[in-house]
C-alpha cells in the first residue's frame, strides 16, 4: 500500500508552497520531483497518472504547486520562471533534509523547461525528464500572443489560459525573453525528450531544439498519437514505464534486498548503508528503520525510540479492542499518542553526588464511542494490560551474546 504525505515549504521569496510526495510500499528505488505545466497544478490528471504509475513501479514521486497556484500562496501575477526554478531548487532542498534527494527531474510541458534549468542546481540530480517541453521559455508567450502589446504598454493584462483568467506582467515577458537552450549543453546529467508528433500546444520541433541542444546521454522517445495534456490514462501509464525503464540505466539503484527466512515470533535486523539505515524482517514482513537526517540518517524509516513508542501503542490499541469487543461495548475508535521522555531525578539519595534521569512514556488515549464514565474508567484500566507494557514495567532481562557470522541468523 502507497503512501502519500501532503505538506508545505517555503518557495521562492518565502511563499507557502503546497506538495504532495509519494512514496511505495517497499523502500523507494529512487525519489523524483515532478514540475507540473503552466498555470497548471500538482493535481492535474496527466501529473496525478503519471506519479501513481511511477509509485507502482518502486519510485517515490513529490509533486507541488508553484506559487500562486493550487493549494500554494502568493499571487501568480508576481511569478515568472525565474520564480519557478526557484521554487523547485525549494522542493529538492525540502526532499533533500527528509533523505529522499531527488536523482529524477520530470517536467511537463513548462515544467519541463523549468527542471532543465533547476537540474544545474540540484548536485544529486541524475536524469531529466521533458514531456511535451518547449526548448526555452519564450515559447510560452504565444499563449496570450495578442495581448503582448498591451502588456509591454500597460505593464500587464489579464489573459485567458485553459479557460482561467490570469494577470499577466511586463515582468514576465522580461524574464521569459532572457531564456535560451544554451545552458543544457552543459547538463550534467541524462536527458530523455518526450514529445508527440501531433501536439497541438508545443510543435515537436522543440523537442529537436532540446535533443540537439544537449550532450550525450541522451534518449528521444515519440509519444505517437498523444495529445499534449496527456489526457488519456494510457499515455500518461506508457510515459510512466518508459520513464522507469530508462531511470534503471541512469540512476545507481538499490541492489535487490535477499530476504531471510526468519521464524515467526522473530525479528531479523541487518544495515543497509553502512550508517543507521536499517532492513528489519519478521517471518511475513519488511520495513525500514533509521535515525534522522540531523543524527547522521536518511530518515527513511522511523527511529528506534520511535518503534518502541509505536510498539506500546500499537499493543494499547489491540488490547482494548479485543475488551471492548468481548463485552460488546460501542467503542467506534481509539486513538493513542505516545511521547517519550526524560527528567532528572531531584529527590532522590545520592543525587546530589550523581544526578540520576528516568525515562517516562506518555500515552494519551481518546476513546470514541457512545460509553458510559464506568466503562471508560475500566477501558483505561485494560490499557494498563497491554502486554508490551507488562513487559517494559515487569523484570525484563535482555540476554545479549555473539554468534559466529558464518552461522545464518
Amino acid at each position: 500500500m502507497s503512501e502519500r504525505r501532503k505538506f508545505e515549504f517555503a518557495g521562492s521569496d518565502g511563499v507557502t508552497l503546497a506538495g504532495l510526495l509519494e512514496l511505495p510500499d517497499q523502500p523507494p528505488l529512487a525519489t523524483a520531483l515532478f514540475a507540473h505545466c503552466f498555470t497548471c497544478g500538482k493535481d492535474i490528471a496527466s501529473a496525478s497518472r503519471i506519479s501513481r504509475a511511477l509509485v507502482k513501479r518502486g519510485y517515490a514521486v513529490m509533486r507541488f504547486d508553484f506559487t500562486g497556484l493550487g493549494g500554494s500562496d502568493g499571487d501568480f501575477a508576481n511569478t515568472n520562471f525565474s520564480s519557478n526554478v526557484t521554487d523547485l531548487i525549494a522542493a529538492a532542498d525540502h526532499l533533500r533534509g527528509e533523505g529522499l534527494a531527488p536523482s529524477l527531474l520530470i517536467g511537463h510541458s513548462l515544467g519541463g523547461t523549468a527542471v532543465l534549468t533547476a537540474a544545474h542546481q540540484i548536485p544529486e540530480c541524475k536524469g531529466v525528464v521533458t514531456i511535451g517541453s518547449p526548448g526555452d521559455a519564450q515559447h510560452v508567450s504565444a499563449q496570450f500572443a495578442c495581448d503582448i502589446d498591451t502588456i509591454e504598454k500597460q505593464g500587464e493584462a489579464e489573459v485567458t489560459l485553459a479557460g482561467r483568467k490570469f494577470t499577466i506582467q511586463k515582468q514576465f515577458l522580461d524574464d521569459i525573453n532572457q531564456t535560451s537552450v544554451t545552458h543544457i549543453g552543459k547538463l550534467k546529467a541524462a536527458l530523455l525528450v518526450m514529445h508527440s508528433p501531433i501536439d497541438k500546444v508545443v510543435n515537436i520541433s522543440e523537442a529537436e531544439r532540446i535533443y540537439l541542444a544537449a550532450r550525450h546521454p541522451k534518449s528521444f522517445v515519440s509519444l505517437d498519437d498523444s495529445d499534449h495534456m496527456l489526457s488519456r490514462a494510457p499515455d500518461a501509464e506508457y510515459v510512466a514505464e518508459v520513464i522507469a525503464a530508462w531511470a534503471t540505466r541512469q540512476i545507481k539503484l538499490p541492489e535487490p534486498i535477499e530476504r531471510p527466512k526468519v521464524p515467526a515470533g522473530q525479528v531479523s535486523i541487518r544495515e543497509r548503508d553502512g550508517k543507521f539505515m536499517l532492513d528489519v524482517f519478521s517471518d511475513t514482513h519488511h520495513w525500514i528503520a533509521d535515525e534522522p537526517v540531523k543524527f547522521g540518517g536518511a530518515n527513511a524509516g522511523p527511529g528506534p525510540y520511535e518503534h518502541l513508542l509505536a510498539s506500546v501503542g500499537t499493543c494499547t490499541a489491540m488490547t482494548l479492542r479485543m475488551y471492548a469487543s468481548r463485552k460488546k461495548w460501542p467503542l467506534t475508535n481509539t486513538e493513542i499518542v505516545m511521547r517519550h521522555d526524560r527528567e532528572h531525578v531531584r529527590d532522590c539519595e545520592g543525587c546530589e553526588n550523581k544526578p540520576m534521569q528516568l525515562d517516562y512514556i506518555d500515552c494519551d488515549i481518546t476513546l470514541h464511542g457512545d460509553l458510559d464514565d464506568d466503562q471508560r474508567k475500566r477501558l483505561m484500566e485494560i490499557a494498563l494490560k497491554c502486554p508490551v507494557h507488562k513487559t517494559l514495567t515487569g523484570h525484563l532481562t535482555i540476554r545479549t551474546k555473539q554468534v559466529s557470522s558464518d552461522v545464518s541468523a
